[in-house]
């Protein structure tokens, strides 16, 4: 089993690739194989609502000059997915919000892969970006993955985010439920039990 860390700052060796560490550290232990891709320091295009991914139906974005189209190739071997950002004015990272609007848009290998959010900050704004990161999950049929606290740490720097112990701690718990529900998921999987089958999408629009 693997899971996706994608670390969504700027920094490929700061604060938020520390949390990630720490939980690719606890997947390890429970023999879950971690996979952390820095989505680059490079600037990343938004979504240009093209739709050429979807009449493709490639898989791919068509924009291939940055990181995305790299990840969802991951993507596709992968179990589950932590998607890690700092906060920057109470919400995620420019460049991971970029990359995840396009990533959710053009990929179409998430429905049923376990996900979790983990957030960075100096102080505060760490719920509302949290929460703007879990919304991806609940809109592609992923069980989300939680942990004993919300999945945010605190500190300016890698060092000052270790000395917070209580947000490592709440990083090792996410890594172990995570291992823990992917297992739960083959288990699930070699007794017999089939993925839900899903309905034709009926898409409603409000304006008649």
């Amino acid at each position: 089993m693997r899971v996706l860390l994608i670390n969504g700052s700027p920094h490929e060796k700061g604060c938020t690739y520390t949390a990630l560490c720490e939980v690719a550290q606890e997947l390890e232990r429970h023999n879950v194989e971690p996979d952390i891709f820095h989505v680059g320091g490079q600037p990343i295009r938004g979504c240009a609502a093209c739709g050429s991914c979807a009449k493709s139906n490639s898989g791919k974005c068509i924009f291939s000059d940055d990181s995305v189209n790299i990840a969802l190739e991951k993507a596709r071997e992968v179990d589950g997915f932590v998607f890690g950002s700092p906060v920057h004015y109470a919400g995620a990272s420019g460049q991971i919000t970029s990359f995840l609007d396009r990533f959710f848009f053009a990929g179409n290998v998430f429905q049923y892969k376990p996900g979790a959010a983990i957030v960075s900050c100096r102080r505060g704004g760490a719920t509302a970006a949290f929460d703007q990161l879990n919304k991806y999950f609940t809109i592609a049929n992923m069980p989300i993955v939680s942990s004993q606290y919300w999945n945010m740490v605190h500190g300016s720097t890698p060092e000052e985010v270790k000395q917070d112990l209580e947000g490592m701690q709440t990083m090792r718990t996410l890594g172990k439920n995570m291992a823990w529900l992917l297992k739960c998921i083959q288990a699930g999987k070699e007794a017999g039990i089939s993925l839900p089958q899903q309905e034709p999408v009926i898409r409603t629009n409000f304006i008649r």
